[in-house]
């Protein structure tokens, strides 16, 4: 009787907000033309996405390009790779540059910044999504190439971070996405870089959230259980030979087990959540992992 009361009460007695401390005015909610909480951003976003030249980061430019109308820049290792990226989207009538980008050479972030600053491009979103991967037991894992994978996957975000912010602090926005992996949050043998440096970018990207709270500046990591691209293609190849069984067994026994949607990870669904992460309804949205695993980690 009493909850019945309650209830009636509250929905006849109004529920002003209290007023602001220090100007005295109430708070008030709605969504004036500048500050909309839609997903829809046709052609409003510039992303410069490092690893743009294969895999998910030129899955990523194409879609962003062509399906949202993004201008991308497309920075890769290997200069010829980011050309054929942004080639294909500007075949397709998409906006697209290409630059040669070492993000563990933090003389060419430098530069590469500078040289964006000079032409006055705005730097929307900074996609973080560099790697590569090496698999072997620790004992017989080279140390220089255990150290250059960190500086890729690690370090390079953090250089290439640093070199941005102010640019996005200057502009009053900025979104950052960095493209971690379920081993962001779980552990696999015989992948001890690859884990330390994606399990860093969660604790990078916590730091960085605390950082910039003083501005529409976020920081996130997405993390997708295996997406089908050529670097997970050699990883089938090298553990077929390495156990002694098919391509298709280590597709169904070892990397879709885990997961009980049994599915590799889609494109569309890693760009999805970029431009999700990109909006301004994520701007509260800052210093979180976002994990597309299908399930393996509930378990």
């Amino acid at each position: 009787m009493y909850q019945a009361m309650f209830w009636s009460y509250m929905a006849w007695k109004p529920c002003p907000f209290p007023k602001h401390k220090q100007t005295g005015a109430t708070p008030h909610f709605a969504l004036g033309a500048n500050h909309t909480m839609a997903l829809s951003m046709k052609g409003s976003r510039r992303a410069l996405i490092t690893g743009a030249g294969s895999g998910i980061g030129e899955g990523i430019a194409i879609s962003l390009a062509i399906e949202h109308g993004w201008e991308i820049i497309a920075t890769d290792l290997n200069f010829e790779a980011a050309q054929g990226t942004a080639a294909q989207i500007q075949a397709r009538g998409g906006e697209a540059e290409a630059y040669a980008l070492n993000v563990a050479d933090n003389s060419q972030i430098t530069a590469l910044v500078e040289e964006l600053k000079a032409g006055r491009k705005r730097i929307d979103v900074l996609v973080n999504n560099a790697g590569l991967q090496h698999v072997a037991r620790l004992e017989d894992f080279p140390s220089e190439k255990w150290g250059f994978m960190i500086q890729v996957m690690l370090t390079g975000v953090a250089d290439l971070t640093r070199s941005i912010l102010p640019i996005m602090r200057k502009q009053g926005f900025g979104r950052i996405v960095n493209i971690g992996s379920i081993h962001s949050v779980i552990a696999s043998p015989y992948k001890s870089a690859y884990v330390a440096a994606k399990h860093g970018l969660i604790g990078f990207s916590k730091v960085m959230a605390l950082e910039t709270s003083d501005v529409d500046v976020t920081i996130n990591t997405i993390c997708p259980s295996y997406v089908k691209t050529p670097l997970v293609d050699s990883q089938i190849a090298n553990q077929a030979k390495t156990h002694g069984i098919s391509e298709e067994d280590v597709i169904n026994k070892i990397m879709l087990e885990p997961m009980p949607k049994k599915a590799f990870i889609s494109m569309e669904e890693l760009v999805g959540t970029t431009v999700f992460l990109s909006s301004n309804a994520a701007r509260n949205m800052t210093g979180q992992a976002l994990v597309l695993d299908g399930g393996w980690t509930v378990r």
